[in-house]
């Protein structure tokens, strides 16, 4: 006998410079259900990367994916992103309720790396 077991996967809705993406609020889903988290980004550049990020209860945000074009696999989950760069969607194959998190869709230019500070600590 199946054990189900509702999960909340929680979107939020992000914004990265004047790049700005949109999400659903919440999916629910079964446990061991695909699930299919849809971001739209109609202000992408044709530089600037899709990246997911999750963020576990009262944990930081994780790096899950992310891509250029075309579509992108890990161990994780997927990355579909649509041929005009317009929307992509992120797959989680199996959900868990350990699944259960914020989900960020980001849009990052490759420059944006470059950003921030070194801290060196001398003797």
């Amino acid at each position: 006998m199946r054990l189900v077991t509702g999960i909340t996967l929680l979107l939020t809705l992000g914004i990265v410079g004047d790049a700005k993406t949109t999400q659903p609020v919440s999916v629910e889903s079964t446990e061991e259900d695909a699930v299919h988290l849809r971001c739209n980004h109609s202000t992408i550049s044709g530089s600037e990367f899709i990246y997911w990020y999750r963020q576990l209860p009262h944990q930081g945000p994780e790096y899950m994916i992310h891509g250029l074009k075309g579509n992108v696999n890990n161990k994780m989950a997927s990355l579909n992103i649509e041929i005009d760069r317009k929307s992509s969607t992120l797959v989680l194959p199996h959900v868990m309720l350990r699944d259960t998190a914020v989900y960020y869709c980001i849009l990052r230019d490759p420059q944006w790396d470059r950003w921030g500070c070194t801290c060196t600590t001398c003797p």
